[in-house]
């Protein structure tokens, strides 16, 4: 035990397979020299990592990369509405209990996307099982006040 207390006090050197306090001062320096360069090169410019989306046949390439993602999938959601109640009041809750909402009936209904909010509206039944109309898309100022409510 006192002979790892004393370890501490030395400095770690390469021959322990670990990175000394030299090495870090070495590489702090060449990074620093490297960004003055790369700073004076007047005719330097950024490497091409990442591709151009102006341009010719930018339209192509970018509908090719939007084919990548055509098969997530998302999480569609439809919001009857929402409240507010105590916890005394959700133990009290039992088979046939009614929770009032928010929402008015005939109101449209939210249709979220992955929680996010991208239309309204309405119930629809199709073959015994429900659906959405949707009546109205949701544009991004739209959006924002909705989260505001």
């Amino acid at each position: 035990m006192a002979d790892e207390m004393d370890n501490t006090d030395n400095p770690v050197t390469e021959d322990d397979g670990q990175i000394s306090e030299d090495d870090w001062a070495a590489a702090m320096a060449e990074q620093a020299i490297s960004e003055s360069t790369a700073t004076a090169a007047p005719g330097a410019q950024p490497a091409d990592i990442f591709p151009s989306f102006g341009g010719a046949g930018g339209t192509a390439g970018m509908m090719n990369e939007l084919d990548m993602i055509l098969d997530i999938p998302v999480q569609i959601t439809v919001e009857l509405g929402r409240t507010k109640i105590t916890i005394k009041n959700l133990l009290q809750l039992a088979h046939g209990s009614v929770v009032e909402l928010d929402a008015m009936a005939g109101e449209p209904m939210d249709v979220l996307v992955n929680g996010t909010l991208i239309a309204q509206g309405e119930v629809v039944v199709v073959n015994d099982k429900f659906g959405i109309r949707l009546t109205d898309i949701i544009t991004p100022s739209e959006r924002m006040r909705k989260l505001n409510r």
